[in-house]
């Protein structure tokens, strides 16, 4: 990443600094809904995912740790913060695709793999136009978003839509994020060891200057995170579609003309 431009320097902190703000106000997409914007900057995956997944792994634990000493400082309240036996089901079916998704991660040119990436980023950026998120209502179809999610995870990090439709309809909403958090540290976990063996580069002179990025984003999406506990947000998401959609296009045509 040291033959970018200043400008390119640039657009990279400011989308580290938006990645910071939905994995923190959403509770999930900050690989899913950065990668595509990360991607135009500079159309190689295995430069900014180590990027992504460290930050995941911080953050991630960091939240879950704060909804532990919340959930300790209310009196009479014994529940964990965190839904273990969920957890422990949806991971014995994400764990195998997860796995496979690395495998193609790993072995797949750049080129394809970004066009995978935005072509999945664009089916989630229609279904927040339309207003019609992925539900999970049926046994068969939490088994097929978790095996999809699962694969999505491994090959880039976005597959949290599909794994969270699934969890809303499963866990209690009070350990909701909490548990979301958790699954995405131990999804990471297994990637970075991934990274590790086959010797990628965690790119960690990088980390010095986008943590404090993605820590802007972050305080900046608890605030949002208040807001929308207690109002629909159905205008922010269909924006956050359309613009979506548009970087998908573009980085699809690309991807294709280079």
């Amino acid at each position: 990443m040291e033959e970018l431009l200043w400008w390119q320097y640039g657009l990279i902190a400011l989308i580290f600094v938006w990645s910071g703000f939905v994995r923190s106000g959403l509770g999930f997409g900050g690989a899913a809904l950065a990668l595509p914007f990360l991607l135009l900057v500079l159309n190689e995956p295995l430069i900014f995912l180590p990027l992504v997944a460290v930050q995941l792994l911080i953050f991630s634990s960091w939240i879950a740790f704060q909804g532990y000493r919340k959930n300790r400082k209310q009196k009479d309240n014994t529940e964990s913060n965190i839904d273990w036996r969920y957890l422990k089901y949806a991971l014995s079916i994400i764990i195998v695709p997860k796995m496979i998704g690395i495998l193609g991660l790993l072995t797949l040119p750049s080129d394809i793999m970004t066009a995978i990436i935005f072509f999945i980023v664009s089916i989630y950026a229609i279904s927040y136009i339309l207003n019609k998120p992925f539900k999970s209502d049926k046994p068969y179809l939490d088994i097929l978003f978790l095996i999809i999610g699962g694969y999505f995870s491994g090959a880039s990090l976005i597959g949290a839509p599909l794994i969270v439709a699934v969890f809303a309809t499963k866990v209690a909403k009070h350990q909701l994020r909490d548990t979301l958090f958790i699954l995405w540290f131990i999804l990471v976990v297994i990637k970075m060891t991934s990274f590790l063996i086959t010797g990628i580069d965690l790119q960690l002179i990088h980390h010095l200057w986008l943590l404090p990025c993605a820590f802007i984003g972050h305080l900046m999406g608890q605030a949002f995170h208040e807001k929308i506990q207690k109002a629909e947000t159905p205008v922010f998401f269909r924006v956050l579609g359309v613009s979506l959609l548009f970087i998908c296009i573009v980085g699809i045509y690309s991807t294709f003309q280079a």
